[in-house]
């Protein structure tokens, strides 16, 4: 053997056990759901366009597309996101756009949401599943009504971490001054709102300024980068792993050779753990049983939490069926037919009390009814409008609903999963308004 050379047998890389090892590093990472929202022209597509690049995460042709179809003397990042011709011909992000990419340490689902009034429905869609929200600030214009309005709503949906990016920091300079004082602002707003982390990050979305390195033209800025604070961010602690909850999508009954008995519930698990042995109580028949087995998508395992997707075996035959819900016996949900909850709408026609439609909530759908709007939300000033009638497109309320049948909720506060549901209007089958189960005050 000559000097120096490897005694090492070269890798395999296609084969099974190498495949193995891949699959478990990509499970393994962290998932980070981001949302992104800001007045128009803050620059958030070009932000997630800036960080797709940066991270590698976009191929050559599609880079080289997005710089014939640029406009101006720079390419446009903002392109690998507004997909949509009237986005790109407008310049504006009207639908919301999903982008996925990856780093060594996590991965991150992105929602580009856009920063119109008129599009508020579309960021209560793109935030109500986000771990995280960047709400993007123009540091000429700082703090205008768009960005109280986002910044609200993150507060509304429990996003648990708020991130403040001061954009367009090169054409103010980069002053120091401009920044304190937009951090400053949004401090105090923040400090109204249910806001437990908020970090505000000095950037240039198109020169990529803080985005993923740190800028040699804000040497007064010590803070983290942007990625940096995005791959560092704990989130595994912001799910609920206390109370159990399991909604029954699917019952598994394959009936063939290999599995004649198997009866196994299939879903994901909403929060807590659940483990094999444990005593749980299936709701609404209340009839208690033990978990006999959790099976993967890999095979068994011994414990399941958040936001696995697994099959359970129980230990008793009983009547389980989709709708229904695995939880403990000493930690249930509420049992009831009366939401109170803050809705957003997302229709033209108006909601209107006497309103007949289906709440989807979780695995659940059931007929509901309207009883009462008890106030319209002014998301800008948070005054309540208490002689409202109606609600109207993209405003939000506090509505009374009376279902035919019991759901099994939690407190929107404390469970996320479980205390959010969707309306859906029964003729044309379109999710017309968005619900969470909050306290009064």
């Amino acid at each position: 053997m000559a000097p120096g050379e490897s005694t090492t047998a070269p890798v395999d890389v296609h084969s099974a056990a190498a495949e193995h090892a891949a699959e478990l590093a990509t499970a393994r990472k962290d998932i980070l759901r981001i949302a992104t929202a800001g007045s128009v022209d803050d620059g958030k597509s070009t932000l997630i366009g800036r960080l797709l690049f940066d991270s590698k995460a976009i191929f050559e042709d599609q880079y080289e597309a997005v710089a014939r179809a640029s406009k101006g003397d720079y390419v446009d990042l903002a392109l690998l996101t507004d997909g949509l011709r009237a986005e790109r011909e407008q310049g504006i992000t009207i639908d919301v756009a999903y982008r996925y990419f990856a780093t060594p340490r996590r991965t991150f689902i992105l929602a580009d949401t856009p920063g119109h009034v008129q599009y508020t429905r579309n960021m209560v869609t793109g935030a109500s599943t986000a771990d995280l929200a960047i709400v993007l600030v123009d540091a000429r214009k700082r703090m205008v009504e768009q960005s109280r309005r986002h910044a609200f709503l993150a507060s509304l949906l429990r996003v648990p971490h708020l991130v403040v990016a001061v954009n367009k920091m090169d054409l103010v300079d980069w002053s120091e001054e401009v920044y304190e004082g937009i951090r400053d602002e949004f401090s105090a707003f923040a400090a109204k709102l249910d806001v437990p982390d908020l970090t505000v990050v000095p950037i240039s979305a198109l020169h990529g300024d803080n985005v993923v390195s740190h800028s040699d033209r804000t040497p007064w800025y010590q803070g983290p980068t942007l990625l940096h604070h995005l791959e560092h961010v704990h989130v595994a602690s912001d799910r609920n792993l206390t109370d159990a909850r399991f909604p029954v999508q699917y019952v598994v009954r394959p009936q063939s050779d290999a599995f004649h008995d198997y009866r196994g519930y299939a879903g994901t698990v909403a929060s807590g753990v659940l483990r094999t042995g444990d005593e749980v109580v299936v709701l609404p028949s209340g009839l208690t049983t033990t978990i006999a087995g959790i099976d993967g998508p890999r095979g068994p395992l011994d414990e399941a939490f958040p936001p696995m997707s697994v099959t359970l075996r129980l230990t008793d035959d009983l009547d389980v069926s989709r709708g229904d819900l695995v939880c403990r016996p000493g930690n249930r949900p509420e049992t009831t037919q009366d939401l109170d909850a803050l809705v957003c709408w997302m229709t033209d026609q108006p909601l209107r009390p006497r309103q007949r439609l289906a709440v989807k909530h979780t695995t659940r759908t059931v007929r509901a009814m309207v009883k009462d709007l008890a106030y319209r939300l002014d998301v800008n000033t948070l005054h309540r409008d208490l002689d409202a009638t109606e609600l109207g497109l993209n405003d939000i309320g506090r509505v009374r609903l009376r279902t035919t049948q019991p759901l099994f909720v939690d407190d929107y506060t404390r469970n996320r999963a479980t205390g959010r549901f969707i309306l859906v209007d029964e003729a044309t089958n379109a999710t017309v308004g968005a619900g969470m189960l909050t306290p009064a005050g």
